[in-house]
C-alpha cells in the first residue's frame, strides 16, 4: 500500500474576512502537530497572506499544480475555507477529490476523502463563499450611508487622518499645512509636477518608504475633488494647469 503524503497549507489575509482566523504561526504549528499525531508525511508547505474571494493566488495554484502532478495526495488545512471561498478554487478542489487526484484534506476536527458525499464539501464552500458575498454587500451598504450623512466612506487622503473612535475624519496637523501650501505654488503657474513632490517632501509629505512622491501621485492628490475647499481659487488654477500639463 502506497502511503499517502500531503502538502501544508496555512492562509491568512488581511481582509476583514480573516479577522478572527489563527495567525499563519499559529495554523503551522497546530498543523504540524495534528501530522506528527496522525502520522501524516508532509512533503511541503505553502503558505499564502492572500485573499480567497477570488481565483488566482498563486501559492494554491502552484500546489494544486504539484499535487496534480503526483508529489503529494493529500492536503492538509486548517479548515476548508482556507483553500477556498470562490465557486473556481472551490470546484476545482472538490472534483480533484472526487477523481482522487486528492485523496485526501485533513483538517483540524475531520476528513474529507473522495467517496464522502458531495454535499458536504460543497455545502462548507458555499457558505464560505456566501460569507465572502455578504461581507461585500454589507461593506458597500455602509460606505454608502456613510456618504449619504456626509462622510468621507474612505481612507483618509494625505493631509487628513482617520478617526476611528467616531467614524470620520480630521486634519493631519503635520501634512495639512504642506497640501495647502502645494495647492497654492501650484496655482501660480510656474511649478511641474516633480516641483510640487518635492516641496511636498521637504516639508514632510513623503512615500510611505520616505521617498518623494512620483509625480503622478502629486497629479492625483492636486485633481483629487476632496481637497478642493482647501482653496477654491486655488483649486480653479490647479485644475486648469492640470489640463495643460
Amino acid at each position: 500500500m502506497i502511503m499517502t503524503t500531503y502538502f501544508l497549507y496555512a492562509r491568512k489575509s488581511t481582509d476583514v474576512e480573516d479577522k478572527q482566523v489563527l495567525s499563519i504561526e499559529a495554523q503551522l504549528a497546530e498543523l504540524r502537530t495534528l501530522a506528527k499525531s496522525e502520522g501524516l508525511e508532509i512533503a511541503a508547505e505553502f503558505v499564502e497572506k492572500r485573499s480567497a474571494k477570488m481565483p488566482g493566488r498563486p501559492v494554491f495554484n502552484d500546489m494544486l499544480r504539484r499535487i496534480q502532478t503526483g508529489e503529494a495526495q493529500g492536503i492538509v488545512c486548517w479548515k476548508i475555507d482556507r483553500l477556498a471561498r470562490n465557486p473556481v478554487d472551490g470546484g476545482q478542489i472538490s472534483w480533484l477529490l472526487q477523481q482522487s487526484v486528492i485523496q485526501s484534506i485533513r483538517t483540524h476536527d475531520r476528513n474529507f476523502l473522495p467517496a464522502d458525499n458531495v454535499l458536504m464539501m460543497s455545502v462548507e464552500f458555499g457558505m464560505a463563499n456566501q460569507f465572502i458575498r455578504d461581507l461585500s454587500s454589507n461593506t458597500s451598504r455602509g460606505l454608502r450611508h456613510k456618504a449619504r450623512r456626509g462622510e468621507f466612506p474612505g481612507v483618509a487622503p494625505v493631509g487628513y487622518l482617520n478617526d476611528t473612535r467616531n467614524k470620520t475624519i480630521v486634519v493631519d496637523r503635520k501634512k495639512f499645512k504642506a497640501i495647502k501650501a502645494a495647492f497654492e505654488l501650484y496655482a501660480q503657474g510656474n511649478s511641474r509636477l516633480e516641483d510640487i513632490s518635492r516641496f511636498l517632501y521637504e516639508n514632510g509629505v513623503r512615500s510611505f518608504y520616505g521617498n518623494p512622491l512620483h509625480k503622478d501621485r502629486a497629479r492625483f492628490i492636486l485633481v483629487n475633488p476632496f481637497y478642493y475647499d482647501i482653496s477654491a481659487m486655488a483649486a480653479k488654477y490647479t485644475r486648469a494647469n492640470i489640463r495643460r500639463s
